[in-house]
């Protein structure tokens, strides 16, 4: 039996939306990655590599920023689901696939697979380091400032040394709170995916007791985890929680307790 090596080739973009940090030739779970508020789809890289050959990574573009930077923001939250379902569309035939997203960029996940048809979402949807749709609004429609959101996601020690970086870094924090400052829940029936919630044991900004107004929200398998972490797990130098992921995308969601909050080694 041969012994499965992950392939060297280069990360390519797809469209406007995609990056894909490595790409697997044959076609494995594919799993879409939803960035953080400022956040770029770069900070999957290491997530991509860690999680070959057995899925691939397929990590969202936003609007506004990186290699984007030319492309405007849409309006509000409604219009940026929209344009990112019509992106991932045409890329839903065949094969398996799921949804990870951290903070921000889980709530969008979790309603982008809402507003896709219900024949084409996907088969789990992973909420990392946010709070319930319903609860959303409430949290986050405070006057957050970018500066301190810098510092609890432990990204100002990243840019700290490059002045450009902080400039950049706040400009894609503050266009993703405005946007995040339009969404408006409305109660709608639980979706069919499977969904998990998971929180880093040290994040300052959401405690595991946040994670299970996620439950209402699906009609499949549902757990709730902490994982060892700050406010974002994956970020451009930790690939995040690699051994849960690795174990839901293998679907051996049994080997995982559902409802298990107690601070698991992955």
């Amino acid at each position: 039996m041969s012994t499965a090596v992950r392939p060297t080739a280069r990360p390519r973009i797809e469209g406007d939306w995609f990056l894909v940090p490595a790409p697997q030739p044959h076609r494995p779970f594919r799993l879409f990655c939803f960035p953080h508020a400022g956040g770029d789809a770069t900070a999957y890289t290491p997530l991509a590599r860690a999680l070959a050959p057995a899925a691939e990574v397929w990590a969202l573009r936003p609007p506004a920023r990186g290699g984007r930077s030319r492309h405007p923001m849409p309006p509000d939250f409604d219009a940026l689901v929209a344009a990112v379902t019509g992106a991932i569309a045409p890329h839903l035939d065949g094969g398996r696939f799921g949804f990870y997203g951290q903070s921000f960029g889980a709530l969008l996940a979790y309603e982008a697979a809402r507003a896709l048809p219900a024949d084409r979402r996907p088969e789990l949807v992973v909420a990392a380091a946010a709070p319930s749709p319903a609860a959303w609004t409430e949290r986050e429609s405070r006057d957050l400032d970018a500066s301190e959101l810098l510092r609890l996601t432990g990204l100002e020690e990243v840019v700290r040394a490059e002045p450009e970086l902080v400039d950049l870094a706040l400009a894609g924090i503050r266009t993703d709170l405005a946007v995040s400052a339009t969404y408006r829940y409305r109660p709608h029936a639980p979706i069919g995916p499977a969904l998990y919630a998971v929180a880093g044991a040290d994040d300052p900004m959401l405690g595991a007791t946040d994670l299970t107004g996620w439950a209402a929200h699906t009609r499949g398998d549902f757990g709730h985890h902490v994982v060892p972490g700050g406010h974002l797990l994956a970020t451009v130098d930790r690939p995040g929680p690699v051994g849960l992921l690795t174990t839901l995308l293998a679907g051996r969601q049994t080997s995982v307790p559902a409802h298990d909050t107690r601070e698991q080694q992955w």
